[in-house]
């Protein structure tokens, strides 16, 4: 069998929040080392109880991905909002998966369902087991995606090899089109997939997993409602096609009833809602569930689909002023560099084509290098408002997912807790695989 792998959580030591609190709570935001990351938790919790308010508008379930924030605080949050309450995540590395477990999570009940959110590695199938036997001392189970026959052939030579075999809940991963993973519904590859998880004896089909991250480059309600109509199109078509195969060749597979549809992306479950429900007009194939994890802290690339205002943004990037440049940039416009670079905002970039906006001035995070960025003014001519050295600036970024890998801690503020501008918290998030 292949060589397994496991999560070295036992050996990464991460900064201490007690400490951290103890350094840093009152201190005004001007006292904070630069770059800083921030998070306003008012407008944080404020997103989540929106989400669970779509979801429930829509008449689904909801799954809040932990990618973004990788934190405690976060996750509990997403879960559990003065909307609504659900208990099943998503995780995108073991570590995290881990980390729930770590935090309490899963013994206190917050956690109660944990999907990994990559087609499952084969040298990761000992530790998701492992995981699952935590989950299970509190009534709780591991989910996990398949696309590849091979990945079910697996799952039943480790069980083979167990004392107690187990059926694994699984999804099918369904590509509808944006070709990052998954099988095609109706395609060779999906119905050789089915017969394997049909016939097997470690698995159970649980459902089908859609991800519409094509629907980022959405910039209006009416077109990300049409992703997320796509959306669901393509897992109920998978569902339609499993139920017709279970019915004419596999009478006794084993099967969850009904299947969980699973759909969504922050744009397509943002359109969520009961407008948007009654677009539907195919039968469904099973019911539905809602998933995404950008929508607590959000960014530019979000901000640029249509579905959100800047105003509900809760992360930005605090960096320093430290040169200026008169009349360098084009049409002899002015520059000026912060302390804040690639590292600090990720090179992804969106739309707008920058790599981030200086909020409340007309700046904009033009060019960046590893360690700074270049800030190019708005204006196409000498600036009337230069920004002196020292000056501290708020830069939103494009993708907050990336951003916040970069940061050992995020410095927390509450806009109802001295207008936002003093740290009330400081939240660790989880690194590693």
């Amino acid at each position: 069998m292949l060589s397994q792998s496991e999560t070295p959580i036992h050996l990464l030591t991460k900064p201490s929040k007690t400490q951290l609190v103890d350094a840093f709570l009152g201190k005004s935001l001007d006292e904070l080392r630069t770059p800083a990351m921030i998070i306003d938790r008012k407008l944080f919790a404020q997103n989540c109880a929106s989400m669970h308010r779509k979801a429930r508008e829509w008449g689904a379930p909801f799954r809040a991905h932990l990618k973004t924030h990788k934190t405690a605080e976060g996750t509990r949050l997403q879960l559990i909002s003065e909307e609504d309450r659900t208990h099943a995540v998503v995780v995108s590395t073991m570590m995290e998966a881990w980390e729930v477990v770590k935090a309490g999570l899963v013994a206190d009940s917050t956690v109660k369902d944990i999907l990994y959110g990559l087609p499952v590695a084969l040298n990761k199938v000992a530790d998701l087991s492992a995981l699952w036997n935590e989950l299970e001392k509190y009534g709780g189970t591991v989910r996990l995606l398949v696309d590849h026959p091979d990945q079910v052939r697996f799952l039943e030579e480790y069980e083979s090899q167990q004392e107690k075999p187990r059926r694994w809940s699984v999804f099918v991963k369904i590509n509808g089109g944006q070709n990052r993973a998954g099988v095609v519904p109706q395609s060779a590859e999906f119905s050789a997939l089915l017969e394997v998880l049909l016939k097997s004896p470690a698995v159970i089909l649980y459902g089908f997993y859609g991800h519409a991250g094509n629907a980022y480059g959405s910039t209006s309600l009416s077109e990300a409602s049409i992703f997320l109509s796509h959306e669901v199109e393509s897992v109920n078509i998978a569902a339609k096609s499993a139920l017709e195969m279970i019915s004419s060749s596999y009478p006794g597979a084993v099967v969850s009833k009904p299947f969980v549809l699973s759909v969504g992306s922050t744009p397509t479950a943002h359109a969520a809602s009961a407008e948007t429900r009654k677009l539907l007009s195919e039968v469904l194939h099973g019911v539905l569930e809602l998933h995404a994890g950008n929508y607590p802290m959000l960014d530019l690339q979000q901000q640029h689909t249509g579905m959100i205002d800047h105003a509900r943004i809760s992360q930005r990037v605090r960096a320093t002023v430290i040169s200026y440049y008169p009349g360098r940039g084009a049409n002899g416009s002015d520059e000026a560099m912060v302390d804040a670079g690639a590292i600090a905002f990720s090179k992804d970039t969106g739309p707008s084509g920058s790599f981030g906006e200086v909020i409340g001035l007309p700046w904009t995070l033009s060019r960046i290098s590893q360690e700074h960025g270049t800030l190019t003014s708005n204006d196409k001519k000498p600036t009337d408002n230069p920004l002196k050295l020292g000056t501290i600036v708020d830069i939103v970024g494009q993708h907050a997912c990336l951003i916040a890998a970069a940061y050992p801690w995020y410095y927390i503020v509450d806009v109802d807790v001295e207008d936002g501008k003093k740290v009330v918290d400081v939240w660790v998030p989880w690194k590693g695989w």
